[in-house]
């Protein structure tokens, strides 16, 4: 593939890991310089604005001399390769032996498509890694070009909003830091092998729901083996599958609101998923759901290095190209807020922040708002053989309807009697009457007028003889 196609491919994927654009050449390369050696390599692009369109840099005997000085005097000194294509300058960076490397700034990295300036702890903490290449980066000796898929390389490629028509894998891989010396590594197979498992066969994720708050019934599962964009796509269904919404209207519209925010829950899977350590055998990420609570966790604890008090401080991925691939399909906050961010999110819907637990592996539990998780209680107090005080206070037993119905309304507030009547098959006389036995038990309430109002229904759990 001519030398120039290859550049293009890089614009239109924009800036990342490995890339970086500059509309004109400034001094202040150095910085980038260093961040890519200090991480994984890169190419830097001069005559490229932000937007990925081209103004144009010429490459001069004196501009070549300038950039090859600004490396030299970093430290230690890189060797960088300097070319023109076509109307653009490309400045490449290989990922150094002798980290760590600083300019006259200090020390710098590459954090999704940004260069940061790293903190002493951030620095002591990055180079305190034993292995010098990571699992993601390790050629997969099996994997072969037949192995990759073209239609999973385009799921990427939409999801990212790259238009590329002709997709050649090896050059998409290249481009993306997913292969070397034309072999594909273990990211690769990860993001896009026909089967994941076949290269990786502990690379899986596992759903459950359990009815209770132990692992003593478990009522759904869902095992995933593929790549890592179908394993979140399916924690995300399988979470929405599984918890409560309700819905309100704002205006003309109604949007629905699941009883944990699902934004700080798709952060908590993109975190299990790039933080991972791929290399521990007979693992699994893990997303349990709960009557009280929401479980995921992922193999692999702090990277080396990081302790609890600096949890949520530092910004140190365990697999920055994974990081990378997720934050340009716009699943990934920049600059490692992830955690922030959840606490943020629970605090903002009133609910108890994440608890984080870190060990062997990193578990994140998110506790379910109390006032949607009545379904257990009512189920279960209305129908105990027995005579318990909540029984007692419940009367009779709840017929199939009523509990159809409560359970329709602690999804949708504002369900409305017609169409509680389609979902259950039954008259809209037949709701009004199993409605009114709800009412009479006090077990449900309606809040304002027919038109407008909302039903609620009643924490028995706090009731009294």
């Amino acid at each position: 593939m001519k030398e120039f196609e290859k550049i293009n491919i890089l614009i239109k994927e924009g800036e990342g890991l490995a890339v970086e654009f500059k509309e004109h050449f400034t001094p202040r390369i150095d910085e980038d310089i260093v961040a890519f050696a200090n991480t994984k390599g890169g190419v830097i692009i001069l005559g490229v604005r932000d937007d990925r369109t081209v103004s144009g840099e010429k490459l001069t005997n004196d501009l070549k001399a300038r950039i090859n000085s600004i490396a030299r005097n970093c430290n230690p000194p890189i060797t960088v390769k300097i070319k023109q294509v076509h109307d653009i300058v490309i400045i490449e960076t290989p990922q150094g032996d002798e980290k760590p490397y600083s300019c006259s700034s200090g020390y710098f990295r590459r954090l999704d498509g940004t260069t940061q300036k790293m903190t002493n702890h951030e620095l002591r903490v990055m180079f305190q890694e034993h292995e010098v290449m990571s699992f993601e980066e390790k050629v997969n000796k099996d994997a072969t070009w037949d192995d990759i898929s073209k239609e999973k390389i385009r799921n990427f490629l939409k999801e990212a909003g790259i238009d590329i028509k002709r997709v050649v894998s090896r050059d998409i891989l290249a481009s993306l830091s997913m292969s070397r010396d034309n072999k594909i590594t273990n990211v690769g197979a990860l993001m896009f092998a026909f089967k994941v498992e076949k290269f990786i066969p502990h690379a899986e994720s596992i759903f459950a729901s359990f009815k209770g708050t132990d692992k003593t019934n478990i009522y759904d599962r869902n095992d995933v083996k593929d790549d890592l964009l179908i394993q979140f796509n399916e924690a995300v269904a399988f979470l929405k599958k599984h918890l409560n919404v309700r819905s309100e209207i704002r205006g003309f519209n109604r949007f629905d609101i699941y009883e944990i925010p699902l934004d700080a829950l798709r952060e908590a899977v993109v975190n299990a998923i790039v933080h991972r350590n791929y290399a521990i055998k007979g693992t699994s990420i893990y997303v349990r759901i709960f009557d009280n609570r929401v479980e995921i966790e992922n193999p692999g604890g702090l990277p080396d290095g990081i302790t609890k008090r600096d949890f949520g401080k530092s910004s140190v991925r365990r697999n920055p190209i994974i990081a990378d691939m997720f934050h340009r399909m716009g699943k990934v906050e920049r600059m490692g807020s992830g955690i922030e961010r959840m606490r943020d999110l629970m605090r903002d819907a009133g609910l108890k922040e994440p608890v984080f637990e870190m060990d062997t592996f990193f578990r994140v539990t998110f506790y379910r708002d109390p006032r949607y998780s009545l379904k257990a209680d009512i189920v279960a107090f209305a129908n105990t053989k027995g005579g318990g005080s909540k029984e007692k206070k419940l009367g009779e037993k709840l017929g199939e309807n009523q509990n159809k119905i409560l359970e329709s309304i602690i999804k949708n507030k504002f369900v409305t009697i017609p169409e509680l009547s389609r979902m259950l098959g039954i008259s809209t006389t037949a709701v009004e009457n199993n409605l009114a036995k709800l009412k009479t038990k006090k077990i449900l309430k309606r809040i304002g007028p027919d038109k407008g109002g909302h039903w609620e229904i009643v924490d028995i759990s706090r009731q009294t003889d």
